[in-house]
């Protein structure tokens, strides 16, 4: 029901059109059956034989019909879907998203929006199919009450069998489902951890067969429970099938008087209903991947909209110009699995002036990055407040607020496009950074976009800084960014990039462990547990 609902939301209109073209291919199938059966039992006539062919058009071009309709109308119900996931995650709170877990928003993404849009092209010939049975049923009711009757009790107490079977391969579906989001950890454990387990045997010997091959197995196992359960519900209603025809050739007639050319009628539209049924149980199993994988979807929409931010238009620019950057009483709580783990930052209190350079220093833990999250307004202060030239930073204008920062993070992402460089002015100077920064015989900007991020690490977060550069905002922050750069480049880092960013009233926030480039900055802020211990 949930995919209905699905498709029901993208447009009623064309599921209703769909729905109307369906019932008259089932219906006109039905017709044709009776035609047939006519013709078998010797009443054959001219009129019939004309018959034949518009029936048979009229089920095929209604039934194309139908199918193209809701195969529109699914994939772009999926369409829809994805991009809204997309968006959700887009507009909610970094801190909540890391709550999740890029595990979980991967697996969301990747495996249940593709099941999804794998299984909802089943949907229309899933229709067509039930609009075929529903047109042969109510022949068969034309052809006799009682015969109906019987048939009609005996397909109920057979679909509610099969539906027990279904039930519990749907619970073993939704196992198999959760311990999905385990699998996609550890795949990722083996992406971004591949080094240190190369240089350690124990801990990828333990690694493989302690934690990933346990969850496989977990995986393997439900899904196989699942597959096993749904073949036992196709050949229980297989057998169904024949149990019933047999019924009607050799028990109802002593107890109903029914006519022979009846009887052949109804074995007739009971072989030709054998396949559009048959149908339907082989994709029953899609469709119930799909429900567990909608299910999830949903639970990850709502949890992301229960911390969506608000999003609203950027009305006022930019200010290049500025005064003071105040944090207030600032702080931020990292909450572990006991009370005992949690971790604090703050209360902060500080200020940051334009034209400035401010570098934040402190060991491993200390709260370096978490304090330049709240500073770039990516998490929102639990208790104090932060002031922009005076103005108090609240939901309402926290987007605007950001749009005032260039950031350089230590776990960065490169993207392909560069914003700024709308204008021959932004390109020739986006070409002399290049140069600057040693890439121009790597790398060039092609319509906005690089033409390689396949570089070392090193060359990455140079091209990285050059985006920074671009965008030519009013603060800049750079996390560690000389980190991996080597010794020529980390001189012209502290020596030329961040001084010509001063001079051009730029405030540069550096977080470093460089103290040998300590004298340079005009302020020195130093984090231990949490807490300003030197200013």
């Amino acid at each position: 029901m949930n995919l209905i609902w699905l498709l029901l939301r993208a447009s009623r209109v064309q599921v209703v059109i769909a729905i109307l073209t369906g019932l008259i291919s089932g219906g006109t199938s039905a017709r044709l059956i009776a035609l047939i059966n006519s013709a078998i039992s010797g009443n054959y006539s001219q009129d019939l034989a004309l018959q034949f062919p518009v029936l048979a058009l009229i089920v095929l071009v209604s039934s194309i019909l139908s199918q193209v309709l809701l195969i529109r109308l699914s994939q772009n119900a999926v369409y829809k879907l994805r991009l809204g996931l997309s968006n959700g995650i887009l507009h909610s709170p970094l801190r909540h998203l890391e709550e999740l877990g890029a595990s979980k928003l991967l697996a969301t993404l990747t495996e249940d929006v593709a099941t999804l849009s794998s299984t909802v092209y089943a949907i229309p010939f899933i229709c067509v199919d039930i609009a075929v049975i529903v047109g042969c049923l109510v022949y068969m009711l034309w052809l006799s009450g009682a015969v109906f009757a019987f048939t009609i009790g005996f397909i109920m107490i057979g679909v509610g069998s099969i539906q027990l079977l279904i039930n519990r391969a749907d619970y073993f579906l939704k196992l198999a489902r959760n311990e999905q989001d385990n699998l996609f950890k550890l795949f990722r454990a083996i992406t971004d951890g591949v080094k240190e387990l190369k240089l350690n045997a124990i801990r990828r010997q333990d690694f493989f067969s302690e934690d990933l091959q346990v969850s496989a197995a977990k995986s393997r196992n439900q899904n196989s429970a699942a597959l096993f359960t749904y073949s036992v519900s196709t050949g229980w209603g297989n057998l169904l099938f024949f149990i019933l025809i047999g019924l009607l050739l050799f028990t109802v007639p002593q107890f109903i008087t029914i006519a022979p050319s009846i009887l052949s009628a109804y074995v007739l539209t009971l072989t030709y209903m054998m396949l559009p049924m048959q149908s339907i149980l082989d994709k029953m199993q899609q469709l119930a991947r799909a429900n567990v994988a909608l299910q999830k979807i949903q639970t990850m929409g709502l949890s992301l909209a229960s911390q969506t931010e608000a999003n609203k238009l950027i009305l006022h620019s930019v200010i290049q110009n500025w005064n003071q950057l105040e944090l207030q009483q600032v702080t931020h709580t990292y909450k572990g699995e006991s009370e005992d783990s949690k971790f604090t930052l703050g209360p902060i209190d500080l200020t940051f002036n334009q034209g400035e350079i401010v570098f934040i220093v402190g060991g491993n833990g200390s709260g370096k990055s978490t304090l330049a999250k709240l500073i770039t307004g990516l998490y929102t202060p639990e208790s104090g407040k932060i002031r922009f030239n005076k103005k108090i930073i609240t939901d309402d204008n926290r987007e605007w607020y950001r749009q005032h920062f260039s950031v350089v993070f230590s776990d960065y992402y490169l993207f392909e496009r560069i914003s700024g460089i709308d204008n021959k002015l932004s390109q020739k100077q986006a070409r002399e950074y290049l140069r600057q920064l040693q890439l121009d015989n790597k790398v060039e900007i092609r319509d906005t976009k690089l033409s390689t991020t396949s570089l070392s690490q090193g060359q990455r977060k140079r091209l990285a800084l050059l985006a920074a550069y671009l965008e030519n905002r009013p603060i800049y922050l750079f996390d560690e960014w000389a980190s991996d750069q080597d010794p020529i480049f980390r001189e012209i880092f502290y020596k030329q990039i961040i001084i010509n960013l001063k001079q051009q009233g730029k405030t540069v926030i550096v977080i470093s462990h460089d103290d040998f480039y300590f004298p340079i900055a005009d302020r020195i802020i130093k984090l231990d547990y949490g807490k300003i211990i030197a200013y």
